[in-house]
């Protein structure tokens, strides 16, 4: 059902964080200005640097769950939603802020469409390019894309974990489009937003080495599970071609190079774990990805009927 967006829809802000502690006071600051109330909760990721003490002692209405060993953004992600108590999540990384006490708010109107599981968030990196991401086109229309960023995204906890969260075997990287060809197979779709825009500040604690191997090794994997025959091959070539141009291009290569490698070898080990998606959902993804952002209204005749949960 659409969501009676009002006093009784909840609101949490989840925020996974590691050793990054001075990043994410700026995260807690902008959070905690919004103009409604949101629950606000950090999962430390095993933290060394006294993430979870500074939280408590300067933000007393944070909400801090601490794992005493690291296991990664991703299954810290699914955790913080199982532990959430709003209706819509909004996820942010740690060396993001929201920019504007309204974005919240704004953004929980956007969930007024039934068919919406997930709305991107706009949102700039500063330090990159004042360039706008993830913002709809002018006009009333409900324009749908095909994926989100992690560091600036809504969803709807109900659908969420549902459809059991992130893929955790992926480890780092490309969880997000994994989860969004799911959540379109039971007929949801994620939908570009107006907020007023997150900045992601990105640190220059990123680990991009880990991001190249991971990234490649999972652009392959999500084409092992998804992909219906017979696209299958074409996507598996494209996907491989493609991860090692852009290593050309960054100047990484051996890095891309190993992940696809890494790729290749986890789909011999995972071929028992194949679910492709109908080749109708597939075709609309596609569709998604390489036209941009598309009307609800153009697309909605070939989307999958749309499935709810009763709790």
């Amino acid at each position: 059902m659409p969501l009676n967006i009002g006093l009784a829809v909840k609101a949490s802000i989840v925020i996974s964080t590691k050793n990054r502690k001075e990043e994410l006071r700026s995260a807690l600051r902008s959070s905690l200005s919004q103009s409604i109330e949101c629950e606000v909760l950090v999962i430390d990721d095993g933290s060394t640097d006294g993430t979870s003490e500074m939280v408590r002692a300067e933000f007393p209405t944070v909400r801090v769950e601490r794992a005493e060993n690291s296991s990664g953004l991703i299954v810290q992600r699914n955790r913080g939603a199982r532990l959430a108590g709003g209706d819509i999540i909004f996820s942010i990384d740690d060396d993001a802020v929201f920019v504007s006490p309204h974005t919240v708010a704004q953004t929980l109107q956007e969930f007024d469409e039934e068919r919406v599981g997930a709305v991107a968030i706009p949102y700039r990196e500063p330090k990159k390019s004042p360039r706008l991401l993830q913002q709809a086109p002018s006009g009333e229309d409900v324009f749908i894309t095909d994926d989100f960023i992690g560091t600036a995204h809504a969803l709807r906890r109900e659908v969420f974990l549902n459809l059991g969260g992130y893929r955790e075997s992926l480890v780092h990287q490309g969880e997000e489009m994994d989860f969004c060809i799911r959540m379109l197979a039971v007929g949801r779709v994620v939908r570009l937003g107006r907020a007023d825009a997150i900045h992601h500040l990105e640190s220059p604690r990123r680990d991009f080495r880990r991001m190249d191997i991971y990234g490649r090794r999972n652009d392959l994997l999500f084409a092992w599970h998804y992909v219906p025959l017979p696209y299958l091959p074409v996507h598996l070539l494209a996907t491989s071609v493609n991860g090692l141009r852009a290593g050309l291009k960054v100047g990484r290569s051996w890095n891309m190079l190993r992940g696809i490698m890494k790729g290749w070898v986890a789909c011999v080990s995972q071929r028992r774990h194949r679910q492709p998606v109908p080749a109708s959902v597939y075709r609309t993804f596609r569709q998604l990805k390489l036209r941009g952002p598309v009307r609800l209204a153009e697309i909605e005749p070939s989307l999958p009927p749309l499935t709810t949960w009763h709790t």
